[in-house]
């Protein structure tokens, strides 16, 4: 959950991470129950990873970079976008026809999102923000990773201060859930 280092090395290891169950649920056998065991997960990792930048990053964005509002934007709606795939995955199983083909159009997305992530506002963030602003918001990121929720909750709040509010109740309302059903193990 928390790797250490500034925002981009912790980031850009949850990046490296969700590939790697991407890559694990690919070698599994389609419709298998491990199938959904990766895929429970994997959203725990995603939800975290995203509530984290939400609450954090994206703040961070619009305050640092030139056009920060806009590129916050962008990548709350892409957010959003996955956030949706995912509620929509949660009430499926993986013998159902359209759980692949939801899984594969969730992985394009998710990966088109992390390239540009990489490729774009890692490297403005690191031109435009300090380093002690980057190493602040590394352990920031961490922090909020702790208490996040686990599931998707599309309708909530997605920007702050509203967000900060909510995401560590609806949190701990996850976790319990999981713990009694023995997702995300």
């Amino acid at each position: 959950m928390g790797h250490g280092g500034d925002v981009i090395d912790e980031l850009t290891t949850d990046h490296r991470e969700v590939a790697d169950f991407f890559g694990q649920f690919h070698q599994t056998p389609p419709g298998s129950h491990d199938r959904k065991r990766l895929l429970d997960q994997l959203t725990v990792e995603l939800v975290r990873h995203s509530v984290a930048e939400e609450q954090h990053l994206y703040p961070a964005v619009r305050e640092h970079l030139p056009n920060g509002g806009k590129i916050a934007d962008k990548e709350l709606a892409d957010h959003a976008q996955v956030e949706q795939m995912l509620k929509e995955l949660e009430g499926m199983e993986p013998r159902d026809p359209a759980f692949d083909p939801a899984v594969r159009a969730l992985q394009r997305e998710v990966i088109a999102h992390i390239h540009d992530e990489e490729s774009t506002l890692f490297v403005r963030m690191r031109r435009d923000c300090g380093e002690d602003v980057l190493w602040d918001l590394g352990e920031r990121v961490r922090t909020a990773k702790k208490t996040s929720p686990t599931r998707p909750h599309p309708r909530m709040p997605s920007t702050p201060p509203a967000n900060r509010l909510v995401d560590p109740g609806m949190g701990m309302v996850d976790r319990a859930r999981d713990l009694l059903t023995g997702r995300g193990r």
